[in-house]
């Protein structure tokens, strides 16, 4: 139900006292004039929903849609329901209508017949692949040191990088310190992963960067140092999808760990303090940190537990 506002309360009172006294007394004791009140008295048929302003909105417009522009709109839309505002004003213009974007939006908002936007398709992801064993695949990518953990000026400017690689049974982890990024540097570190890590590594899980594989550049047929000697130990090579980092999730999530846990909080003098820490919180801070995809265990202990009770994997 519609409320009774304070003007038609006003007006109402008006019209009663100028019943009983007249016009002129009435447009006195109000502080009106009279031609306000004979309109009101005209209007009012006895009920109080009579003396409710009425809407001024006119009726017609001079430069509204004509009923052949109406037609030639809503024959369109049943032909286009997905079209845009501006693909439709487009079509409508090569079959003569001459009114602007805005007209056109104005009129399709208040018939109700704006664009039906079809539903976005739904990623549905992959399922997830868990490994059986310590080794069957590692993920391995590149982290940069933030510059505001440099402070010595002998550092200052230079850029030192992180090579990261992550078991993905054990969670267990390698990391090594490098002044170079580059497939050399991707090499030792590979030479290094294979002496520390004490299973069989049968794949190794990387991006599509330089540093790794040559699929993006001109000399894609040409493998890298770093494929080479993966082909020399044995090790299968596989790249993730390009622009798709969450395929590398562990070792991804492993880097945005070390900004909250290390990077944060630790500064570097030389090269060398910041590959001794590096290595020393890895070891400390994160195969020794228990973690709740491992039950809450190490990735030190379900890696040693492993090796202890399983049996060689061909």
């Amino acid at each position: 139900m519609a409320s009774i506002t304070q003007d038609m309360r006003f007006r109402l009172s008006l019209l009663n006292y100028a019943q009983k006294h007249g016009v002129s007394k009435a447009a006195i004791k109000y502080k009106t004039n009279r031609q306000y009140i004979y309109r009101w008295k005209r209007r009012f048929d006895g009920s109080i929903e009579s003396l409710r302003e009425r809407s001024r909105r006119p009726l017609h417009h001079p430069n509204q849609h004509s009923s052949e522009e109406i037609k030639l709109i809503l024959d369109m839309r049943k032909r286009n329901p997905h079209a845009g505002l501006v693909v439709f004003w487009v079509k409508l213009m090569q079959r003569g209508y001459s009114r602007s974007i805005p007209g056109l939006y104005r009129f399709l908002k208040k018939q109700g017949i704006m664009a039906v936007k079809p539903p976005n398709p739904k990623y549905i992801p992959k399922p997830y692949e868990q490994m059986n064993y310590p080794g069957q695949r590692l993920q391995v990518d590149v982290k940069f040191v933030p510059s505001a953990c440099l402070k010595n000026s002998q550092v200052i400017g230079k850029h030192f990088f992180q090579y990261t690689a992550i078991d993905e049974y054990s969670r267990w982890r390698f990391v090594e310190a490098f002044e170079e990024h580059n497939t050399y540097s991707s090499a030792q570190f590979l030479d290094h992963l294979v002496k520390a890590f004490p299973a069989q590594i049968e794949c190794i899980q990387t991006d599509n960067g330089t540093e790794f594989t040559n699929r993006f550049t001109t000399h894609r047929e040409k493998p890298t140092l770093f494929q080479v000697h993966l082909e020399r130990y044995g090790i299968k090579h596989k790249l993730i999808r390009p622009f798709t980092p969450r395929h590398n999730g562990k070792v991804e999530r492993s880097h945005r760990k070390d900004n909250e846990r290390f990077y944060a909080t630790h500064t570097f003098y030389s090269f060398q303090d910041f590959a001794k820490q590096l290595k020393l919180y890895n070891s400390r801070s994160y195969n020794c940190f228990p973690m709740r995809p491992l039950g809450w265990k190490t990735p030190r202990q379900v890696l040693m537990n492993y090796l202890a009770v399983s049996v060689t994997h061909d």
